[in-house]
């Protein structure tokens, strides 16, 4: 399986230059690293150049930052046209373990699926988060909520290899035939869970998401977006209402929906105590104008061609809430004793 490694930098030279070291001690040999740059400030592109001379990687340079979905859309144009079986997706502030993309490549050849997902490693200088799990794997819950599996658990407990929801695109092996199957990362999310999206893309088209935790990888969370005031929120909120459009299908939208609403409703509050409301409102707002003019006509797109059925997709759900909703879990809590009450009648 011929395979191309896309890292994406934005004004974050020094951890791609990290990264690039780790991928120079991968044990997988049929494979190119491409550094995609998003837009960054001159010294990190003449930076990337001079390391880019001795021909170890190539080198793409993007006029603008086009976001997460935006850059590695790029490297995927670039995989398909040069004949890759597969692309990588390696955030810059992630490190590979030395057998990180062998194990995915055996990993997505034994199963068949089209995506396959490691384990990443939280690097922190807190002793106490450092080699905890960043995550394994994507969960999706019932309340329309995506969780990192596994986050702030031990190593040692990491979730044994199996199938799982989706993929995070930090550190993932996708097909590339899967691509021009169900379309390239989507752009109107422009960071964050767009890999969600080609997840559940992936699964309503019928494809499997396989998880090894032999594949490792180390990652410092937030490097890139902790850089941007309120970034993190507003793409939150307005990326979630986006993806739920988009791809939950019909008969799990009374389930999902109503959920979904609660919970964004108390994230919001969340948001507006803890000083970040006018970034959610903007979220939402943009979220809002996103859904007419993208999401609806994206959905009948998406839910006309797909092959999985609503209880396939509700058996890889959670029934639960996600596991970092600790908020909403307490203020559910009186309300359980009366359900289980009103199930015994």
């Amino acid at each position: 399986m011929r395979v191309l490694v896309v890292v994406l930098n934005w004004n974050g030279v020094d951890d791609t230059e990290e990264c690039l070291d780790a991928l120079a001690r991968q044990t997988y040999a049929d494979a190119d690293v491409l550094v995609i740059d998003n837009g960054s400030e001159p010294d990190d592109v003449r930076r990337l150049r001079a390391r880019a001379a001795d021909g170890s990687f190539r080198l793409r340079l993007q006029p603008e930052n086009l976001g997460f979905a935006g850059g590695v859309n790029a490297g995927i144009r670039l995989a398909q046209h040069d004949g890759y079986d597969a692309v990588a997706l390696l955030n810059n502030d992630a490190l590979p373990e030395p057998e990180w993309l062998a194990s995915l490549v055996s990993a997505i050849e034994a199963s068949g699926a089209s995506i396959a997902t490691g384990l990443l490693l939280r690097r922190s200088d807190d002793p106490e988060v450092a080699g905890t799990i960043d995550t394994a794997g994507d969960g999706l819950s019932v309340w329309g909520m995506p969780f990192p599996r596994g986050r702030g658990d031990a190593r040692a407990d990491a979730p044994a290899r199996g199938a799982v929801f989706s993929a995070s695109g930090g550190a993932s092996l996708y097909r590339t035939a899967l691509f021009g199957e169900i379309g390239l990362f989507d752009e109107t999310f422009f960071a964050y869970f767009e890999d969600v999206d080609v997840g559940f893309r992936a699964r309503l088209a019928g494809h499997e998401i396989v998880y090894d935790p032999a594949a490792v990888a180390h990652h410092r969370i937030g490097a890139t977006s902790g850089r941007i005031p309120g970034f993190t929120v507003r793409q939150t909120f307005k990326n979630l209402p986006v993806l739920l459009v988009k791809d939950v299908p019909a008969g799990l939208r009374r389930k999902v929906c109503p959920r979904f609403a609660l919970l964004l409703t108390m994230m919001l509050a969340k948001a507006v105590v803890g000083g970040t409301g006018a970034h959610a409102l903007g979220g939402l707002a943009a979220a809002v104008r996103l859904t007419l003019t993208h999401a609806l006509p994206e959905r009948r797109r998406i839910q006309s061609s797909r092959v999985a059925t609503a209880a396939d997709v509700d058996r890889m759900l959670q029934h639960d809430l996600p596991p970092e909703q600790h908020g909403m879990r307490r203020l559910l809590a009186p309300f359980r004793p009366l359900g289980h009450a009103v199930r015994r009648r």
